[in-house]
């Protein structure tokens, strides 16, 4: 990983490191804020749930928002903006203790994730170059380190206090952001011209073969949130998405580059995608098995929720970086940030939509029922992108250049690649180049 990393743009390398410490200093405070508000500050459970909605609808709601400054402004001032403003939201949750005050640090925490996250990348996939799929694998594994890691040094500063969590995170943030200002060079592809930006939802609405993609795609993100809702409840302990996250991680760090690599060998990227999702699909189907023939065992049930879990995450590893790569040959390489705010705005309705749905038959209905929905939905995602990808030929239009172009050269599926000292892509290990 290490020599692949190498191999990119200064300006990638510092996108992954970037990534990698914004998780570490969000996870380091967010799953310890629902304990500091009930127990800390005694609030009621209808508050906790309000300061904590608040960052989530701040922060999908303003997606589209995000990409669409990201694309007029450039990805540069959006990234030191978001930063900022999550060293700020952070700093305000030390101190505040009243309502109002946690509400707004709540929703500038959610609005700083709106500004950066379309922005990198954006960046990411412009200064990647035609190593967008390889760029995006290595981006997984740093953007999951960062998960692993944060919750660790959060839980070591919370035995202090909570204060000091929230100190510490914010200045983490307010140290990335004066690094990316003076280390993280100024980068705006395919920028619209003065008056066409602020339109650039429409022009991502407009884009048939790009929505009907994020519309197929949407399912699966209902499928990943299962790992917080129905898993757990699989294993009769809600405490147990801790250590089902976990794993989840582990599979992406240690897998993603190789599966990557291997997807790469025989799947195109539009295939890889239907694969991941059948995977995902193929996820619930021990606990099918499970519920029909070993409902009342608990052992096969925790065996059936592990190979789920395990399953689900290979299944996201394989897709993610074709995905993302996707999203940006349908933007035709125009506003990628706005087309990505919009994606995640179009995943974040579908997951809060289908985490209602689940909810409602995990309390009316048998699990086996669950089980079977998920399953269902995942191979609905899988076929759609199957039919989508039949009906559409995959956009050749080149990829934005780096800021600080490489040579480049054809590979045999007809796809432009670099050269130079990484070599091009091949296996794990090699030279070449795979949440969410």
């Amino acid at each position: 990983m290490w020599r692949r990393l190498r191999g990119f743009e200064r300006s990638v390398q510092l996108l992954m490191l970037n990534q990698l410490t914004i998780n570490i200093g969000f996870y380091m405070l967010m799953p310890y804020l629902a304990g500091h508000l009930s127990d800390g500050l005694g609030m009621a459970a209808w508050s906790v749930g309000l300061v904590l909605g608040m960052r989530n609808l701040s922060q999908q709601g303003l997606f589209v928002l995000g990409g669409i400054l990201a694309d007029r402004l450039g990805y540069r001032p959006l990234i030191l903006a978001g930063c900022l403003l999550r060293t700020a939201g952070f700093a305000l949750l030390a101190f505040a203790d009243s309502l109002p005050a946690l509400l707004v640090a709540s929703a500038a925490t959610g609005m700083a994730g709106a500004l950066f996250n379309p922005a990198v990348r954006a960046y990411l996939a412009h200064d990647a170059g035609t190593r967008r799929v390889e760029a995006f694998a290595v981006f997984n594994v740093f953007y999951q380190a960062g998960i692993l890691i944060g919750p660790v040094i959060g839980l070591a500063l919370v035995a202090v206090n909570f204060r000091l969590v929230c100190l510490v995170a914010a200045s983490v943030f307010a140290l990335l952001s004066a690094l990316q200002f003076l280390a993280l060079p100024p980068c705006r592809a395919s920028a619209a011209p003065a008056g066409v930006a602020p339109a650039g939802w429409r022009t991502a609405v407009a884009n048939r073969p790009f929505l009907l993609f994020a519309l197929a795609m949407a399912g699966s993100y209902v499928l990943s949130f299962q790992i917080y809702l129905a898993l757990p409840l699989a294993l009769g302990d809600t405490g147990a998405v801790g250590l089902l996250f976990v794993l989840s991680a582990i599979v992406a760090i240690a897998g993603q580059l190789r599966i990557t690599d291997w997807a790469r060998r025989r799947f195109s990227g539009p295939q890889a995608i239907v694969a991941g999702l059948a995977l995902m699909a193929l996820a619930f189907t021990p606990l099918v098995l499970c519920g029909a023939l070993w409902p009342a065992s608990a052992p096969a049930q925790t065996a059936a929720t592990v190979i789920c879990v395990l399953v689900l995450s290979v299944g996201t590893a394989l897709a993610y970086p074709f995905e993302m790569d996707r999203v940006v040959a349908l933007s035709g390489g125009r506003l990628v940030a706005t087309h990505y705010g919009f994606y995640n705005t179009i995943a974040g309705i579908a997951v809060a939509a289908g985490n209602l749905l689940i909810g409602l038959l995990l309390d009316s209905a048998p699990r086996v029922v669950v089980w079977l929905a998920l399953s269902s939905l995942g191979l609905a995602c899988a076929l759609a992108v199957r039919a989508l990808n039949r009906r559409q030929r995959q956009p050749r239009t080149a990829p934005g250049q780096p800021c600080r172009p490489s040579p480049a050269h054809r590979r045999d599926d007809g796809l432009i690649e670099p050269t130079g000292p990484a070599g091009p892509a091949g296996p794990a290990g090699s030279a070449g180049g795979a949440d969410r």
